[in-house]
């Protein structure tokens, strides 16, 4: 990994940018392929598109995402140490979040059709209206998750961790879909 180091810069339509650190960063519609081997702490990205990017150990601490496209992002690839981000009115469709640590992490208005959840642990994760349509939950943690705004998901309780996790109607009939029943 190279040692450049970034700080307090804002970045606008880059679309290449050189593995290294960037601290207290904020990046502007950019678009962009590869962002491995890279370390972005307390960053911001609005209205970026990252999809398909390469995340290739890749470190997020504390970096938060607006608005931004991020569809099929592998994100099972990245440094999982000190990792930390926030979702705000996203499209993560297609992205995978395989067997990665994500307690407490917060999706807000989020778009996140058939995104792959499976192994995660998402204890204490907040999906604040996000649209779950097809999205993958299979041996996840999800205990004190609040769902109550989410719609679309679909998950089987007796596969995943839902102690004390919190639904409310009436998106809670997504915990019925296996018993293939008739609601209403």
């Amino acid at each position: 990994m190279s040692t450049q180091k970034t700080t307090d810069l804002t970045f606008t339509a880059a679309s290449t940018l050189s593995p290294g650190t960037y601290e207290a960063c904020t990046f502007n519609n950019c678009t962009f392929d590869n962002l491995s081997d890279s370390v972005f702490i307390d960053s911001t990205f609005v209205d970026c598109d990252l999809s398909t990017a390469k995340l290739s150990q890749t470190s997020f601490r504390d970096v938060v995402f607006r608005n931004c496209k991020m569809l099929g992002l592998p994100f099972e690839h990245c440094n999982t140490f000190l990792l930390a981000f926030s979702f705000e009115r996203c499209n993560l469709s297609l992205s995978s979040f395989f067997e990665m640590p994500l307690k407490k992490t917060v999706f807000a208005h989020c778009t996140m059709h058939e995104t792959d959840f499976s192994g995660a642990d998402l204890s204490g994760a907040e999906f604040d209206d996000c649209d779950l349509k097809r999205a993958v939950f299979d041996n996840t943690n999800l205990e004190k998750a609040d769902f109550r705004t989410a719609f679309g998901y679909s998950l089987d309780p007796s596969r995943n961790k839902v102690k004390k996790a919190r639904f409310s109607w009436p998106g809670v009939a997504g915990l019925l879909d296996k018993f293939d029943v008739v609601i209403g």
